[in-house]
Order: structure tokens, then sequence, then C-alpha cells
């Protein structure tokens, strides 16, 4: 007697499909690499112990990367997602008025990093010079948090956007990077809203010169 019916798409292990299973071994892999990469840093890091803090083989490392950069790459992008995610959340909910709109952005930005330091360490530190690839990663992403202000700035009136208030933009973008580089090296001692506050200010003030020019 033969039973018919739909064919499974994929092999099951205790009812959890395949691709399921690849799916949670790689963010057990990547909630390792945050801890480690975060914590001891990536040059002392090796695949042997991310596999130990997943609870997995290495076998199941090489199942979803190539090698420890790509995980490192892999839990950058997750990272950036997230400092996206918050950041363009924040700025939807806020007044549509530039003030309001860059004290959202700011806040949101710095507390989803502060929130968590093992995510500043990674995005602001442990992926600095790993490779070009990498630095070409970091690049691209804060080019898109520099088109996050511009596109900010636009939201206050109907000016142009020049080369200068793009340079401008790629200053204050990499200040805002360097002021929580440098909250991490001294010691986490500053409030975010502390941090917050003094961005806030830099960015307020570069609007309001590009607006009288």
């Amino acid at each position: 007697m033969t039973l018919s019916g739909p064919k499974p798409a994929g092999r099951k292990y205790s009812g959890v499909p395949l691709e399921e299973r690849v799916r949670q071994r790689r963010t057990a892999i990547l909630e390792s690499a945050l801890e480690l990469f975060g914590g001891a840093g990536y040059a002392a890091t090796s695949i042997k112990q991310l596999c130990r803090g997943a609870g997995l083989t290495e076998r199941y490392f090489y199942e979803s990367f190539t090698d420890r950069e790509a995980c490192l790459a892999a839990l950058y992008d997750e990272l950036s997602e997230g400092m996206r995610t918050a950041t363009g959340t924040a700025l939807a909910a806020a007044e549509p008025e530039l003030g309001a709109l860059t004290v959202a952005g700011i806040d949101a930005f710095v507390r989803y990093l502060t929130a968590d330091p093992r995510r500043a360490r990674v995005v602001f530190i442990e992926v600095v010079g790993i490779s070009p690839a990498m630095e070409q990663r970091r690049h691209r992403i804060l080019r898109e948090f520099t088109d996050v202000v511009t596109t900010t700035w636009q939201a206050g009136g109907p000016r142009t956007l020049t080369r200068a208030d793009r340079l401008t933009a790629t200053a204050l973008v990499g200040g805002v990077n360097h002021l929580l580089v440098d909250w991490l090296m001294d010691g986490q001692r500053d409030e975010p809203a502390e941090l917050t506050a003094v961005c806030a200010q830099l960015f307020t003030a570069a609007s309001e010169t590009r607006s009288r020019s």
C-alpha cells in the first residue's frame, strides 16, 4: 500500500527542519562571537573558542562561515542592521522638526550601542584594520549614516545640499564614532544621555551654520 501526499521540503530532526537547525546553529555562533569578540577581542579568539561558546563542534562553524573573519563580518552586519533599525524607528516616530529629529536619531544610535558595550567594541574597535574587505565594509556603513544625516538636514528646509554639507556630515559621523570609542576606552563613565547631548549640540551647530551660508 502506497501513501500519497506532499513530501517534506527537507530532513527533520526532532521535528525541526534542517534549514532551521542550520539557522539556530549560526545564531548560536554569532552570539558566542559577540561575547568573545566583544570581550577578549577578535585577535585573542579562535574558532575553537567560538564553537565552545556556542556549544557546537567545529564542523558546524564551517557550515555557516568560511573562516573567522567571515564570522566577524556577519556579526558586524548584524550589529549594523541593529543600528539602522534603531535609528530609523526613532526618526520615524519623532516630530518632523529638525531639532527633534536630530536628538531622536542620535539618542537611538547611542543607546543601541551603549546598552551593550560588546556591540560598541565590535563595531568601533574589533573590525578596524582587519583587512581591505572589512575596511570597505566599515566605509560603506559610515557612508550610510552620513546619508541619514544629510537626509535629515533636508527635512529642515528646501536648501540644496552642497559638497561642503556632505563633508560636514561625514566629519560629524566620524566624531560620533570616536566619541564612543573614547567612552569605551575611558571606562564608560559618561551616561548615554550626556553623549547624546554633546552630539546633538554639534549637529545642531553644523545645521545652523549651513542654513546661514
